[in-house]
């Protein structure tokens, strides 16, 4: 469940002063994820809207034709389509500007029914934002109560500082309903002013949620669950072969989620894996993220094997 924007991506081309557009294509956090959880072949869905024009219909187009169902996705008449300009650096990392409206419901369509054997993926602004409250709780509702298991990325940009003390509820309620929460030391540096992964899960998540995964983009991937610290290191690309890192943090969660469906792990027995089930689990979704980084794709390419 999820937002979707139109993500343009610029870049510096040799002999050209000022940086260009190069690529665009279809995306949003959530969206990313589903993208490449269809590419993988896991049966999945994916809840959200854009507007009713071209980018809608082409986004509605693009979901479809990677193995998303689209039964929740709808089409807003009179609603523009958002934008997303992405500006690369020389190391590929992504400066942003949104040009979009607050995500607002227009009215309630029909929610898919869960079970205990489903998985919801949910996060970024559009979770805790108030003009999808009304949606995001009763689709967290649904899934926690029928025991679905629930990945919730937090993925706090800077650009929402100003509203942290009235969202920090929002996050908390998030993540108190959350089998799984995902956040990035850049996250928890805006929120919270501290990198420090053990302080962080202490004081701000385990109140909330037992498992807690943190990541530090290249760095390493520190797992905390029912009192237990794993870490684990990612994969090292060659500075010359990472194009964008645009979409590495939601193919992370994607791989994530890919292979706890294909281990038949679920919420119940999340806090009993043992490390080597966890290495697995990290290490597919590395395997996910690394892929995207050597691309200008927000996804895994298609026939991508792990």
């Amino acid at each position: 469940m999820g937002e979707t924007v139109m993500d343009i991506l610029f870049r510096k081309e040799p002999g050209k002063g000022s940086l260009q557009p190069f690529s665009a294509t279809p995306g949003g956090s959530s969206f990313n994820s589903i993208i490449s959880v269809g590419r993988a072949g896991i049966p999945c869905a994916f809840i959200g809207y854009a507007g009713n024009d071209r980018i809608g219909h082409q986004t509605q187009d693009f979901l479809s034709q990677n193995n998303v169902q689209t039964d929740w996705f709808h089409l807003y008449d009179g609603m523009k389509s958002s934008l997303a300009l992405a500006f690369l650096d020389s190391n590929g990392d992504a400066e942003y500007n949104f040009y979009k409206d607050i995500p607002h419901l227009q009215y309630n369509w029909p929610l898919p029914d869960f079970t205990p054997s489903d998985t919801l993926l949910f996060g970024s602004y559009y979770a805790i934002c108030n003009g999808m409250r009304q949606q995001v709780e009763t689709v967290v509702q649904n899934a926690f109560q029928a025991g679905a298991t629930i990945y919730y990325d937090i993925n706090f940009r800077r650009t929402h500082i100003n509203e942290l003390e009235t969202l920090l509820p929002v996050i908390q309620w998030n993540m108190q309903h959350s089998s799984i929460v995902r956040g990035s030391a850049d996250d928890f540096d805006i929120m919270f002013g501290t990198r420090n992964a053990e302080q962080i899960y202490n004081k701000h998540i385990l109140p909330y949620c037992t498992n807690f995964i943190f990541t530090a983009g290249a760095g390493q991937i520190t797992v905390f669950t029912n009192g237990r610290r794993m870490d684990f290191t990612a994969q090292a690309i060659p500075a010359n072969r990472i194009i964008s890192t645009v979409g590495a943090g939601d193919n992370f969660n994607a791989g994530f989620l890919c292979e706890l469906t294909r281990s038949g792990d679920s919420n119940d027995n999340l806090s009993h894996l043992t490390q080597s089930q966890w290495s697995n689990l990290v290490q597919t979704a590395i395997h996910f993220a690394s892929a995207v980084c050597q691309s200008t794709s927000n996804n895994i390419p298609v026939g991508f094997r792990y």
